[in-house]
């Protein structure tokens, strides 16, 4: 990679060309887009089947343990998947800076698929005993190792193909793939139950039918794999590529250069730490929505399994909905005011929403998830165009594999096993929204410290428009222009210029 030049004046600057601008046109956009989301849509469908079938697997899963644990047991393969996610960022991200996101992307989304799979045919403890256990940990294992590198690899992906002017706008369907991906798994553990209960017992599920929304992942899997091997490599990361050698490149000293792991901690320990706040506070209101809702619902509020299921499905559909209208939003008024809105509406709205819940009636949980689901809303349509904005395009994917799993390891995927614990010791039912509170807290207080980035073009990274006229306009007023730094984009030096002259 050609190393960024150090910010000088205008006067020494090279000028921004029309050439420089990555023109990218709606119709390679969409199919880039399609084809990671369907990604996003898979990581979280296999969290909604878990999830919505967690209390059925802990009677298949956890025989022989005693019965106070039998649930947290269950739930701990949820939070096990999430533990090595750091170790998938780790390795994952550095490799998708080194050789593309496409062909990670291409690898996590094979590795995600069998897993899921694999699951639906395990032997049960009736069969093998406490070996079930440990085979689903095992299976639960390589999902988060690959989720690692899907997540931040697909915002990385999303965030480089999209327009500067629109990138909160796309980058938001990746999260709507997500939450209509945990809809989807809610809507098929809901349908599976009431189809298997009816025709064949009230075991039928604990029998058979956990397994069958499983296994429809081999037909889903196929398809995303598919849809996969057919995006290209995205334009920034093409662009910060100049040679077999720039390829090999690692400069400690150079902040804009392919950095490992010491080296991306140290020049970007700040980005990383706001990155850490925000994911917290995104996923702990993100995964009590949706994977220790049906926990919740089922223990706590003493739903049907399978109410407990369908009642979240369309909370969950309205609000992936609106998620472009709140990334569009961010395009105009900025990421910093959204992230602040989220941040206030969570301390405002979520101990009425778990009060609300605790009454007990369908219409009063539908109620109360709503006014769960609106910061969570607020909080994941800015992730694809938020989170890579803070990293420089050469240590992007790693920047985002370190920050995001981190975060989501230690408090996003916790969140159902942490709050199940405390509201067991506790009692008190507001718990849930006390520990939400908390992590929004923190963000509120990490945004201080971040970085506009609606409209501008990713550090690192030439701008990207969508037409040719946009591209004259940009270079037209990069003098004028606010959102333009010439400092930050990948134009060679004067060193690395003058002996490919000569060599010429």
């Amino acid at each position: 990679m050609s190393p960024i030049r150090s910010k000088k004046k205008i006067k020494d600057e090279p000028r921004l060309t029309v050439e420089d601008v990555n023109v990218v046109p709606p119709k390679k956009i969409r199919p880039a887009i399609k084809g990671t989301v369907v990604g996003n849509f898979m990581e979280w469908y296999d969290f909604g089947i878990y999830g919505y079938l967690t209390v059925t697997m802990t009677a298949v899963f956890t025989q022989g343990l005693p019965e106070e644990w039998q649930l947290l047991a269950v739930m701990f393969g949820f939070a096990v998947s999430y533990l090595v996610r750091p170790l998938g960022g780790l390795v994952l991200g550095p490799l998708g800076d080194k050789v593309g996101r496409q062909k990670v992307l291409y690898v996590t989304m094979a590795m995600m698929a069998v897993s899921t799979a694999l699951i639906g045919l395990l032997p049960t403890a009736a069969s093998i005993g406490a070996w079930a256990l440990v085979l689903l940990y095992l299976l639960k294992m390589i999902q988060g190792f690959s989720t690692g590198g899907e997540y931040a690899g697909a915002t990385t992906y999303v965030a480089e193909f999209a327009p500067d002017r629109r990138r909160g706008f796309f980058g938001s369907f990746l999260d709507m793939g997500s939450y209509l991906g945990f809809a989807a798994g809610a809507s098929v553990v809901a349908i599976t139950t009431w189809v298997t209960t009816h025709f064949y017992g009230a075991t039928a599920m604990e029998d058979f039918g956990w397994r069958i929304p499983f296994l429809t992942a081999i037909p889903l899997g196929i398809i995303a794999v598919y849809l996969r091997t057919r995006i290209p490599e995205t334009p920034a990361f093409e662009n910060n590529q100049d040679g077999e050698d720039a390829v090999l490149e690692k400069d400690s000293d150079d902040p804009y250069a392919r950095l490992g792991l010491m080296g991306v901690i140290r020049h970007h320990w700040r980005p990383l730490l706001i990155g850490i706040a925000i994911v917290a506070a995104t996923n702990t209101a993100g995964y009590a929505l949706t994977s220790y809702m049906p926990v919740y619902l089922e223990e706590q509020i003493g739903l049907h399994s399978a109410s407990a299921a369908a009642v979240t499905v369309p909370v969950l559909v309205v609000m992936s909905l609106l998620l472009p209208f709140v990334g569009k939003w961010s395009d105009k008024v900025g990421r910093k005011p959204v992230y602040a809105t989220a941040v206030a509406a969570t301390l405002i709205l979520m101990v009425p929403a778990f009060m609300i819940m605790n009454i007990g009636t369908i219409g009063a949980v539908l109620i109360a998830l709503s006014m769960v689901a609106i910061p969570t809303g607020l909080y994941v349509a800015l992730s694809a165009s938020a989170l890579p904005a803070l990293f420089p395009t050469a240590s992007r994917f790693s920047g985002m594999g370190i920050s995001y799993n981190i975060s989501v390891s230690l408090f996003g995927g916790t969140t159902p096993l942490i709050t199940q614990f405390l509201l067991q010791k506790t009692g008190l039912d507001i718990v849930p929204a006390l520990y939400i509170m908390f992590f929004s807290a923190i963000a509120g207080i990490a945004l201080l410290f971040m970085t506009e980035s609606s409209q501008k073009p990713l550090l690192g990274s030439f701008p990207t428009v969508e037409t040719k006229s946009e591209a004259v306009e940009i270079v037209k007023n990069q003098d004028e222009d606010p959102n333009i730094d010439l400092s930050h984009m990948p134009f060679p030096d004067e060193e690395t210029i003058e002996p490919e002259k000569q060599n010429a």
